[in-house]
Formats: C-alpha cells, sequence, structure tokens
C-alpha cells in the first residue's frame, strides 16, 4: 500500500514532501515491532501516524489504545497504565487490568509522553526492555507483549537536559523518530485542508460550504498558524457557522485570524524580556547614583576637614581616577542625553578652581550619558562573580529570567 492509498484510508489531506516522508517511514517501519516515537507541535496530527502503523501490522487485530499522558494525574497514571491490586491504595476496591494487560498482543499509543512522571517513566523503560510490568500493589510479575508509539510535542533534548525525561527511555522509544511538519512549512497543502474542512462542516450543518475569494487564499497561506490543524480546522468551522455569506474575502477572514504580533508566544516573550532588560539598566543607573553620592560625601567632608573649598588641578585629577575606580574603564560618557549648550564637552576635565560640591555636581549631570551597553554587561560580570557563576542566583539578584540572562552572557560573550 502506497502513501496516496494510505492517506485516502485514513483522511490524511496534503502533498508536501515532509508530509509523504512522514508516511513512508510509517509504511516502512509498520510491519516491525520497533518502537516509535512521533514528534511535532500541537495540533499537526501526530495522532494519524500511530494508527497507520497499527493497522499495516501484525497486530491489527489487536487492541489499539490511546493514552493521552498529560491528561492523567500523576497519583493514578501508574495504575492506569500497569494495573492495581485490591487494597493497593485508598479506594482500590478491587483489581484492575491495566492498558499494558489489556493491550497485550497490540499497539499503545503515548500521547504528550514527555509528561510522564520520572516513577512511572522507570516502569515504562522495564516493559520496553523486558515485556515485564508489575501492578501497584503486587510483586508478581507479569509478562506482556505490547508495541508502543509515543509522540510529543516537546524538545526532549532539553527535556532530559532540564532533568524532566529519561535519557535512556528517549533512545529507547525513538528507536526509529518520525517528525511531522507545522502546517506553515505545509503552505501547499492549508488550501486543500480549508477546502476539506468547509465540505466536511457544510454537510454537518445542512449549509453550502464557503469558499475563499483568491485574495483571501493568498491571505490564508500566508499566516503562520501556531495551531496548525487544529487551529485551522476550528477557523472554518467558526466562519462556516457564523457568516451568512459564502463567500470569504480578505476582510472577514482576517476578523477569524488572531493578530500575530499580539498574539506570538514569540512576540510575548520579546516583550518580557524588554521588560526585563529595561529593570536592569534602571537597576544599574539607581545604583551607580548611590555610589556617586556616597563618593561625594567622603570626598567633600575629607575635603572641608582639610580646611580647603576649593579643589586644584590635581586634586580634580585624583578625583577623576577615583571616578575611574568606582567605575570601570569602559564606561564611556555619552553625548546622547545632555543639553545641546553641554554636547561640546563630554570629558571628565574639569577648570581647577571648583569646590567639590561643583565638581561632582557636574559628574551627575554625565551620569546618565554612560553607556547602557557596558555598563549592563559590568553588572551581569559582578552579579555572575559574586555568585560563583550560578546563573540562577545571579538572575535573581539582577531581577531578570535566566533565558533573559543566557542570552545576555552569550551576546556579550561573558563566561561564568
Amino acid at each position: 500500500m502506497d502513501a496516496q492509498q494510505i492517506k485516502q484510508r485514513f483522511g490524511i489531506i496534503g502533498n508536501a514532501p515532509l508530509l509523504n516522508r512522514a508516511l513512508e517511514v510509517a509504511i516502512q517501519v509498520a510491519p516491525t515491532d520497533i518502537s516509535v516515537l512521533v514528534t511535532g507541535e500541537s495540533g499537526t496530527g501526530k495522532e494519524s501516524i500511530p494508527q497507520v502503523i497499527h493497522q499495516l501490522s501484525s497486530r491489527k487485530h489487536g487492541e489499539y489504545i490511546a493514552v493521552n499522558c498529560g491528561a492523567i494525574p500523576e497519583g493514578t497514571i501508574d495504575s492506569e497504565l500497569f494495573g492495581h491490586e485490591k487494597g493497593a491504595f485508598t479506594g482500590a476496591s478491587g483489581s484492575r487490568k491495566g492498558y499494558f494487560e489489556v493491550a497485550d498482543g497490540g499497539t499503545i499509543f503515548l500521547d504528550e509522553v514527555a509528561e510522564l512522571p520520572m516513577q512511572t517513566q522507570v516502569r515504562l523503560l522495564r516493559v520496553l526492555e523486558t515485556g515485564e510490568f508489575i501492578r501497584v500493589g503486587s510483586s508478581k510479575v507479569i509478562k506482556t507483549n505490547v508495541r508502543v508509539v509515543a509522540a510529543t510535542n516537546e524538545n526532549m533534548q532539553s527535556a532530559i537536559a532540564n532533568g524532566k525525561f529519561r535519557e535512556d527511555l528517549f533512545y529507547r522509544l525513538s528507536t526509529v523518530p518520525i517528525s511531522l511538519p507545522a502546517l506553515r512549512n505545509r503552505q501547499e497543502d492549508i488550501h486543500l485542508l480549508f477546502r476539506k474542512f468547509s465540505s466536511d462542516f457544510g454537510d454537518k450543518y445542512r449549509m453550502p460550504g464557503i469558499k475563499l475569494t483568491p485574495d483571501a487564499i493568498q491571505q490564508l497561506n500566508s499566516y503562520s498558524w501556531p495551531g496548525n490543524i487544529r487551529q485551522l480546522k476550528n477557523t472554518v468551522e467558526q466562519i462556516s457557522v457564523i457568516e451568512t455569506s459564502r463567500e470569504i474575502d480578505t476582510i472577514i477572514l482576517q476578523s477569524y485570524l488572531p493578530s500575530e504580533r499580539n498574539n506570538s508566544p514569540a512576540r510575548i516573550s520579546d516583550s518580557k524580556e524588554s521588560i526585563n532588560e529595561r529593570e536592569l539598566m534602571y537597576k544599574f543607573l539607581f545604583d551607580m547614583k548611590k555610589d556617586l553620592t556616597d563618593l561625594k560625601k567622603l570626598v567633600v567632608e575629607l575635603h572641608k576637614q582639610e580646611g580647603d573649598t576649593a579643589l586644584s588641578s590635581d586634586q580634580t585629577k585624583m578625583i577623576n581616577r577615583l571616578y575611574d575606580d568606582v567605575h570601570t574603564d569602559s564606561l564611556q560618557p555619552s553625548t546622547h542625553f545632555l543639553p545641546p549648550a553641554q554636547k561640546e564637552e563630554t570629558t571628565f576635565a574639569y577648570p581647577t578652581q571648583k569646590t567639590a560640591e561643583e565638581t561632582f555636581e557636574a559628574h551627575e549631570e554625565v551620569e546618565e550619558s554612560l553607556s547602557l551597553e557596558d555598563t549592563e554587561k559590568e553588572l551581569i560580570k559582578k552579579a555572575l562573580i559574586k555568585h560563583k557563576g550560578k546563573r540562577k542566583y545571579a538572575a535573581k539578584e539582577l531581577g531578570i529570567s535566566e533565558r533573559t540572562l543566557y542570552r545576555k552572557i552569550k551576546e556579550y560573550n561573558l563566561t561564568d
């Protein structure tokens, strides 16, 4: 059976090369008992691949059980998968078979497998390696012959790095990986899917199907569809039911498409990052102002104790050097925030006959003109040194997220 026959049999719409490749791999691997891991974004139709594999295998007459691992509470997931004995926990009034026992000789589809608790992952690994498991509350080993097909929309390498998923289980599940493309990478299929959904909902609600104008088709194909096929299907259903006109133009279609600028997770994240960066800059400016104020009081007080009211040229230079000791040499002044009358004088060289107060007032006038990029870099350096490279605590002190801190470390080529 070729890919086109599979599409007709299982109602799969599209001719994108990446989709065809995924189906070809599923067809090739189906006759074996190899474990398969299906990956792809939420809403890409990952649940269709396990059905194809099961129906084309020698297990097609056995049980096919689909389990949404993310929808089962952590406290009951082991009982659901492996069963339990009477009295194993509160409410266990009798013995119960789990999915792995019921599906003996068949196939289990573990959707959202990355959501499994670590304890359950250990049990699953044993089933995959030995075909054995133990019911909750029992000590008797039970044998089972089940093929496992799993799916996830998570980045498994990140989940492993974060300690959320076992690396050995990942490699055991993904003997053969199959990746489904996002809808935005299947532009030639978007209008085909739209027409199929339009026809289906027209039949369901006993009304003519909706059609798009040429401009609306172009708009449909250019939209990113973050919710993939699921979002497209819901959009078509909404339009079919709500709109009285059966011809949909760009204005009508746009009203059903969430603004990518306002709703894109990436853009929301960028906005939060921007806020965190601004807070970081403000924090530095406030800390710098406090440093300067304290330094001003100290030098003025020492100068008054000596009975002088004016600073000599050498004393002015000394204060400048003292200022440079407090702030790194990389913190150079900028004329960006200075009033026009002051832009010509941007150095820290002052007339020799100024009082200590006047000298520091001149410093304060240009204090906000320091390069924010360099000051931010210096502040991050100090936080990392203080916390011995531990980003979690450095980020907490800086008032930013660990993600922002990591990006800034990479941006400024800092080593922690």
